[in-house]
């Protein structure tokens, strides 16, 4: 690996196109852990230079999700307390919109050395020659028609206002070779170069001219990006060339896959990071799955803090081959990081949930209404609630449905389900008179899981019943559910009152 400059400087600059990918957020994951290692600065810049593709109110929905994930950028484009877009550090604009006249300094500088030249070539000329090369079986890159007119005929086109793109000028012989940080040593041949487009007609630049010029005068050390971006580099290899600039280490990134193995895109799936921030997916859970997505930490751990990313984090980890977006695996982990939450967090979390799902109304902060049974209910009760669920919850979302039972007045289910495997309705129903009995003799203040456990071994040896006869009619009448959390827990959460009555209610089915 290349030695690293005394300063890192990175940069995330996506444009503002209405969502954040969540290839996107790995990109800018890897760029800031690898600032954090090296003691640099991690820039946010916004590449809004195609206008067609362009969402409004996106820059800011972009740096807010940024925020929400943790991965505040150092220097660029910023959020103020009031929401509105700010750009704070030495090298701005940081916004390409506003860079306009920089990029005409450095194309006339271009056009004066040879190194580009007018091409007033028509969208109909252009796709004629696309075609006449993919029939050949060729690349469809431009054939030059542009490169060599006269200053005399630039100048009369010019005149008469034909419209123009500003192309770069690639050297036909030889090759173009970088070290890439990811993929080694990279060396192609400059025929199989396209003469790319550095300006388009409507003044503003391409990404590829742009992102040189800016990542040259704001001293980025460090170019972290997608793979789909190494064919490209070339160019961008040759411009620093033309320039006589040094150009920055590059590390292209595998490509996210879907689980046919096809490249991850809209078009197949969810991949917008609100969206998973919108189910309950916590912000640090996706953080470390997508650290995970082509990076090996070369141990068998997969929990990292932050903090411990920052530590472990190395460009040497990084594989060279597409890596699977699993969302099972980023249940486990977002499974994993809920068990070891806060409760009183935890809640937090979910109670806009439970209200979305309607099941309670917020009256303040501390106190809730019940919408099934208009009863007054406590943040503490509800923490209760959440607890019956903190292990078992892959999403913050799953508590919408999961403890719905626990609002119910009565929860509903088909008498059927009663009756533990080969057991008879009959059986269930004296089980329950069972269970009743015993429970109406326990003080309210002795409701707790370890003397329901208590009461239930002592009537497993008086009556000779197994803990499925016993417990799964208390536990299906109590949740009306399939799968639930414990036949003790819930009962403890629900209280003796409560408790007594869905057996009775069970009983009477």
């Amino acid at each position: 690996m290349s030695e690293i400059p005394k300063k890192v400087r990175t940069r995330f600059a996506p444009s503002p196109t209405g969502f954040v990918h969540i290839g996107s957020v790995r990109t800018a994951l890897y760029s800031y852990l690898f600032a954090k290692k090296n003691k640099g600065d991690f820039l946010l810049r916004i590449e809004d230079t195609d206008r067609t593709r362009l969402v409004e109110g996106s820059i800011e929905y972009l740096v807010k999700t940024f925020n929400v994930l943790g991965l505040d950028a150092d220097e660029g484009v910023m959020l103020e307390k009031d929401g509105k877009v700010a750009q704070k550090g030495s090298f701005g604009p940081y916004i390409q919109s506003e860079r306009l006249e920089i990029y005409q300094q450095y194309i006339k500088e271009l056009l004066e050395k040879d190194y580009a030249y007018y091409c007033f070539c028509s969208q109909e000329r252009l796709q004629q020659v696309r075609e006449e090369r993919q029939s050949q079986k060729l690349p469809p890159m431009y054939d030059g028609h542009c490169r060599n007119l006269s200053k005399t005929e630039v100048e009369k086109n010019l005149a008469e206002k034909i419209p123009f793109v500003i192309r770069m000028k690639i050297p036909k012989e030889g090759f173009t070779e970088f070290e890439d940080l990811v993929y080694g040593n990279i060396k192609i041949k400059n025929e199989l170069i396209d003469d790319q487009v550095l300006m388009k007609s409507d003044g503003f630049p391409t990404y590829h001219f742009a992102n040189v010029v800016d990542d040259h005068l704001m001293q980025i050390s460090h170019v972290i990006r997608g793979e789909e971006w190494l064919p490209s580099t070339p160019k961008h290899i040759l411009l620093y060339k033309y320039f006589n600039w040094e150009a920055p280490q590059f590390a292209h990134l595998p490509l996210l896959l879907n689980s046919d193995k096809s490249k991850l895109s809209k078009r197949q799936g969810d991949v917008a990071t609100g969206s998973f921030l919108d189910k309950g997916y916590l912000p640090e859970a996706i953080l470390n799955f997508i650290l995970l997505l082509g990076w090996n930490p070369k141990t068998e751990e997969e929990l990292f803090s932050i903090e411990e990313m920052i530590e472990r984090f190395d460009l040497s980890g990084i594989n060279k081959y597409g890596a699977v977006f699993n969302t099972e695996k980023l249940d486990w982990i977002n499974g994993m990081y809920i068990r070891k939450m806060d409760l009183a967090k935890l809640t937090e979390l979910c109670i806009p949930y439970l209200e979305k799902a309607g099941l309670i109304k917020k009256k303040t902060d501390e106190n809730f209404e019940n919408k099934s049974t208009g009863e007054n209910m406590t943040f503490e009760k509800i923490k209760q609630i959440i607890s019956l669920e903190q292990e078992r919850m892959k999403k913050i979302s799953d508590i919408e449905e999961s403890v719905q039972f626990m609002f119910a007045e009565i929860p509903e289910y088909e008498k059927e389900l009663l009756a533990w495997k080969k057991m008879t309705a009959e059986e269930a129903q004296k089980n329950l008179g069972v269970i009743y009995g015993e429970l109406e003799k326990i003080d309210e203040t002795d409701f707790t899981p370890e003397n329901l456990l208590n009461l239930t071994n002592r009537l497993k040896e008086e009556t000779g019943l197994g803990t499925g006869e016993l417990l799964w009619p208390m536990r299906v009448s109590l949740s009306g559910l399939k799968n639930s959390p414990g036949p003790f827990e819930i009962a403890t959460v629900l209280g003796k009152e409560k408790t007594l009555e869905r057996i009775k209610n069970a009983i009477g089915k």
